[in-house]
């Protein structure tokens, strides 16, 4: 069964680290979620679910205005070329809807399946922004804690430089 937004939430307080969420109207995109930039500050992300012809999934946490370049990062990786995961595989792998892509997600990866990548460009904000494993409510925490729930979860993420 996957976690919903108050196992997230407990599972924060459990590892000490405070957040603070907004509800809003469903954001699928950047570019939807733009009008709250002056609202909620810190970092705000993008998120894709990614897999390769080998089946080696990926998840790419970046600054939202960062552009990704599949292709590059694919080679850096030694991976073969990205596609975007099928909706019914985030649910399986990361127990969220398509639209809802979140790091918060990897609380459902207990198999350790998804290779976390992380944007550089994120370690130079004090807060990130994130979905609380749905799209109708943005979640900021300081970016040492976002760091250390995703080590929680069992992953290391890959700190590179995307842009």
């Amino acid at each position: 069964m996957s976690a919903n937004r108050r196992i997230l939430f407990d599972r924060l307080e459990a590892l000490g680290i405070a957040q603070i969420t907004i509800e809003h109207a469903p954001m699928f995109t950047v570019e939807q979620s733009r009008e709250f930039r002056g609202q909620i500050p810190g970092a705000h992300t993008k998120n894709l679910f990614l897999i390769e012809k080998e089946g080696r999934m990926v998840l790419v946490v970046a600054k939202e205005d960062t552009r990704v370049d599949l292709k590059a990062l694919a080679s850096r990786l030694g991976h073969g070329r990205y596609s975007f995961g099928k909706a019914s595989l985030l649910l399986t792998v990361l127990g969220v809807e398509a639209g809802s892509v979140t790091p918060f997600a990897l609380i459902n990866d207990g198999a350790r399946d998804v290779t976390v990548v992380i944007d550089k460009s994120l370690m130079d904000f004090a807060e990130v922004n994130c979905h609380p494993l749905d799209n109708t409510a943005t979640t900021r925490l300081k970016t040492a804690d976002f760091m250390r729930f995703i080590r929680a979860c069992g992953h290391e993420p890959m700190i590179l430089p995307l842009a």
